[in-house]
């Protein structure tokens, strides 16, 4: 599996790429099966969600992706009731988020290796801790920093209605 393009992440002010996925949670709890068309190998997920941390709290604030059917899925498509922000209530894990340069880049998964990862325990939404795990520091000062994927390879569109046998 190719590396995976991470979920963007507004924390403290700052922006920032993690490798989690809290809205896997909600589609899981509610047996949704949102069906979302894979665009590339670096994301078999379908979709790019966006998040903030604010007074404590995960939100989601955005969600670009591409249903099954070729219709574009945003906030509002699963959350009707809040199509701009919703408190993410039902995911409870450890987001990881990578900070500093690339000591080993993996090319599968969120599997590559960073100086640091911030990693923040949320329960029911609520940031209830916050550590940072120290990875190692990179030789090259002048290294990537920041999480990244190294390639990938991207699917052709098709427009709706033009797929072989439609």
């Amino acid at each position: 599996m190719t590396a995976q393009i991470g979920e963007n992440l507004s924390y403290e002010g700052r922006d920032a790429t993690m490798c989690s996925e809290p809205l896997n949670s909600y589609f899981e709890l509610s047996g949704i099966e949102p069906g979302f068309q894979a665009s590339c190998t670096a994301l078999w997920r379908g979709y790019v969600g966006s998040w903030e941390i604010k007074d404590g709290r995960l939100y989601l604030t955005g969600l670009d992706g591409t249903l099954a059917d070729g219709s574009a899925a945003t906030v509002a498509t699963f959350f009707p009731d809040y199509p701009d922000r919703v408190f993410a209530h039902w995911y409870s894990g450890t987001l990881r988020v990578p900070q500093g340069n690339l000591l080993e880049y993996v090319h599968g998964g969120y599997g590559s290796t960073y100086e640091d990862d911030l990693l923040l325990s949320v329960e029911k939404g609520v940031v209830t801790s916050s550590d940072v795990r120290h990875n190692g520091v990179s030789d090259d000062a002048d290294g990537v920093e920041g999480y990244g994927i190294g390639g990938m390879t991207i699917f052709p569109t098709v427009a709706r209605g033009q797929r072989e046998g439609e």
